[in-house]
């Protein structure tokens, strides 16, 4: 498990893309993850997005990363596939392992395509520091993501 947890991304599919159009701007490789989370508030017309088999494990397709123009936090975008059930248990445990006081996540069943629309701002995760390369925050998104998912499937088995 740690393994996973450690993984460097090389199997990803990274695409960087424009806010506006939410089209494709480059198709990049793993070398790309290897900046500073900073590219993306040097970039804020952009958003970077990552799919991997480490995301597809827990139930993720893809997850986006783009800085917020407004209050300048990171902020992660993904569809999850839990079912609707888990609804209170998702809350409280985002509620528990999100740090700060604002509102710390947007949380949404969506009914058409079964995936909760998760977003939050990686700055309330723990281990989280300015100068995380993107590679490193998606690391961090994996394992916040793998421990939230796992708690919920093993409090409800």
């Amino acid at each position: 498990m740690e393994n996973k947890l450690n993984s460097n991304f090389t199997d990803a599919y990274i695409e960087r893309c424009s806010k506006e159009t939410e089209t494709m701007i480059a198709n990049e490789s793993s070398n790309f993850l290897n900046q500073t989370i900073a590219y993306l508030k040097e970039h804020k017309n952009e958003f970077i997005y990552v799919e991997s088999i480490l995301f597809e494990q827990i139930g993720v397709e893809g997850v986006s990363l783009e800085a917020d123009d407004v209050f300048g936090t990171y902020d992660v975008m993904l569809g999850l596939k839990l079912q609707k059930k888990f609804e209170k248990m998702l809350k409280e445990q985002l509620n528990n392992s999100l740090q700060g006081d604002e509102g710390k996540f947007d949380l949404m069943f969506s009914y058409d395509d079964g995936l909760w629309d998760l977003n939050f701002a990686l700055n309330y995760v723990d281990g989280y520091t300015e100068n995380l390369t993107i590679h490193e925050a998606f690391q961090l998104i994996h394992q916040f993501l793998n421990t939230l998912v796992n708690t919920i499937k093993l409090t409800t088995s």
